[in-house]
């Protein structure tokens, strides 16, 4: 039992500080990749959104969320009113607006 203990003296403490600083270099490596493919690309798309909704005006062809095709009838704090045919309105949540179609859109549907 006492050659095992005296082995387990023997060793370089030095050696094991420098391999535990090397095996978080994997690790800062894959954070750093992780945010330029990952995590910036989905902020800059969640900030383009929220400048879009921000932007709704009456008028506006939108589309929704769950596909559906209207032009914007009234807009408020966090409701928008979207009008899908004549006398068919829904109210929906300004983020569930996906994009905004360019004019006309709803005549060549």
């Amino acid at each position: 039992m006492d050659f095992f203990i005296a082995s387990a003296y023997a060793q370089d403490a030095g050696a094991q500080a420098q391999g535990g600083l090397l095996s978080f270099l994997p690790l800062i490596v894959i954070f750093i990749v992780f945010y330029f493919l990952l995590i910036r690309p989905q902020m800059k798309r969640a900030k383009e959104h929220k400048a879009l909704v921000a932007q709704l005006a009456n008028g506006d062809e939108v589309v929704t969320n769950g596909g559906l095709l209207g032009k914007v009838t009234n807009v408020g704090d966090s409701f928008v009113t979207v009008e899908l045919a004549e006398n068919v309105k829904i109210k929906l949540q300004k983020h569930a607006v996906a994009s905004v179609m360019p004019k006309g859109t709803i005549k060549s549907a």
